[in-house]
């Protein structure tokens, strides 16, 4: 079981996620928030494996409280879950330590599955927050840079594949979807991937496939390269 802390400010909010989550037969609700301190006690006390927390709440924001559960408790995997996709709160909660970052106006079962990737160890966004995240990365890119080489021969070429596939925003079971391999193997290659370039988390993956122009289309069979 999954066990879950929901921390919003709006009840309507956390009632409308519990009927969610309740439906689920893998994921146990533990408790909810409506603030960022007594999200904090809660995490402390019930050792949640997820938290979906808001990040705009009266007294302790969520980027606050996200650093202090972390601090406590590195093992909990924090996916905010906000109306507000700005970059003024994408990268602050980034480097506060959240491993995903979700719009409210995601469709039920991707949130569904975002909890169940953030409890695997993935990290979750919505596409267009990665799409963001990795145009960041290209624009602090100077132009007088050279461009990124993989390491090769260290990289195969079906880690190369993977690499690609996590440029494209894919989950682990998309991934193996994809190239017809199981969930495991697709775990297996991301964790080499990370280890031979140095990259310690999926979205620093991710960015790397789009810098080295790897990324192939999402419609696109395995294999086949967007056209240019």
């Amino acid at each position: 079981m999954i066990r879950l802390l929901i921390v919003d400010d709006q009840q309507l909010v956390r009632m409308g996620l519990r009927m969610l989550f309740e439906q689920a037969p893998d994921i146990e609700i533990q408790g909810e928030a409506d603030n960022g301190a007594e999200a904090v006690r809660l995490a402390e006390r019930l050792a949640p494996d997820v938290v979906l927390m808001d990040l705009r709440m009266p007294g302790m924001d969520g980027i606050t409280a996200t650093r202090r559960i972390l601090a406590a408790r590195p093992a909990t995997r924090v996916v905010a879950l906000t109306t507000f996709d700005d970059d003024d709160h994408l990268y602050p909660v980034l480097v506060a330590g959240a491993c995903g970052f979700l719009v409210k106006d995601t469709p039920p079962t991707e949130l569904l599955d975002a909890v169940r990737r953030a409890a695997d160890g993935e990290a979750p966004f919505s596409r267009n927050v990665l799409g963001r995240l990795v145009s960041h990365a290209l624009r602090a890119r100077s132009s007088s840079d050279t461009p990124v080489a993989l390491p090769v021969p260290a990289v195969t070429p079906r880690e190369r594949e993977v690499l690609g596939l996590l440029g494209a925003g894919l989950s682990n079971k998309e991934i193996a979807d994809r190239l017809h391999l199981g969930v495991t193997t697709v775990k297996t290659h991301v964790a080499n991937l990370m280890a031979k370039t140095g990259r310690d988390n999926r979205i620093r993956l991710a960015v790397l496939a789009v810098l080295t122009g790897i990324t192939p289309d999402r419609s696109a069979p395995a294999g086949e390269e967007p056209p240019r």
